[in-house]
């Protein structure tokens, strides 16, 4: 795509993720919701040919596409396709295959040249397998870090989103034993402030209220049950008030999700990602959306992985790429009307 695209809505491009998984299926299901082709342009990067396996699968229902040739800009109110390579791979649901980590890069390549472009004003991400997406040109535990390097940040933030709560983490796909390691006061800081400004910047909150959880079991129990607390996170939490911003805690995170205290805020930051994504995904599996929060660039993602187990079944619920569509467009609006 050479010539940058002018339209009244966001282009919004898809990635087509693992193509043995159920990322096609998703992404066509979408867009029987009408509403989506009313507020953006997609562009899926992928392969004409395998849409075509899904949509024959999905029967009538499904929507048709347009695949673009090349140099074409996007067609309004039609779903767009790009196709990122010429070879006719098979495709077998639910199966782990080189050429569908393969696949799932190319595509990312490509959105991701469009995205930094300016052709597309931002990016959804559908499901890949970390494992055999590896390669020396990617080498990186998810899209969150791959994102982050092509942005150029040494720290982006992880947000996971929903109508209901908003949940960031401090720290992400790292084991267990190393997080409490990585809980630094630098690092809560600049957690912290990517989630307030993003709050701010992205979802138009002027005052936004975070509520912070503690590491430890009840918060470390006054340091009966841990130190962080005490050491790090409370005096954060404290230089962070005499700036006048709205920033609570620590919470002890059972507590604090059991009781519902979580809707009295515009977001919550978790110290590590079970912690913040167990009671995320139990309140919001299905509409949840994964934002990277602090880049230049837009991108969402649904908040689920491959589901080898449903792929080719027919049986995929497409609520959380639709949530993340809507997202995509919300924030690519935000962005514009305040370039």
């Amino acid at each position: 795509m050479e010539e940058k695209h002018k339209a009244t809505v966001p282009t919004i491009g898809i990635t087509l993720g693992d193509f043995n998984g159920i990322g096609p299926e998703v992404i066509l299901k979408s867009f029987t919701y009408d509403r989506l082709l009313q507020v953006c342009t997609p562009v899926i990067y992928g392969s004409g040919r395998i849409l075509a396996f899904y949509r024959k699968m999905l029967g009538d229902d499904c929507p048709s596409f347009y695949q673009l040739k090349p140099d074409q800009p996007p067609q309004a109110r039609k779903i767009n396709v790009i196709n990122c390579w010429e070879e006719d791979y098979n495709v077998t649901p639910g199966q782990v295959t080189p050429e569908a980590g393969q696949c799932a890069w190319l595509s990312l390549q490509h959105a991701t040249k469009d995205l930094q472009a300016g052709h597309i004003q931002a990016v959804v991400t559908a499901p890949i397998n970390k494992h055999n997406m590896q390669s020396e040109s990617f080498s990186f535990p998810g899209h969150t870090e791959y994102f982050a390097s092509v942005c150029g940040v040494a720290e982006s933030l992880m947000l996971m989103v929903s109508d209901e709560l908003r949940v960031g983490t401090v720290t992400g796909h790292v084991s267990l034993g190393q997080v409490a390691k990585l809980i630094t006061p630098e690092r809560v800081r600049t957690k912290l402030r990517l989630l307030y400004d993003s709050l701010r910047k992205d979802f138009g909150i002027t005052k936004p209220r975070i509520a912070v959880l503690g590491l430890n079991p009840h918060a470390g129990e006054n340091g009966l049950l841990g130190h962080e607390e005490k050491d790090i996170l409370q005096p954060i939490i404290e230089e962070e008030r005499t700036k006048g911003r709205l920033v609570y805690g620590p919470y002890p995170a059972d507590g604090f999700f059991g009781t519902g205290q979580f809707n009295k805020f515009d977001a919550v930051l978790a110290m590590y990602h079970d912690q913040g994504l167990v009671p995320f995904k139990t309140i919001a599996f299905a509409n949840g959306v994964n934002y990277t929060a602090g880049l230049s660039l837009v991108r969402t993602s649904p908040d689920h992985g491959t589901a080898y187990d449903l792929a080719g079944k027919g049986q995929a619920d497409a609520t959380s790429m639709q949530e993340a569509l809507l997202l995509a467009h919300r924030i690519a609006t935000v962005r514009q009307a305040n370039a």
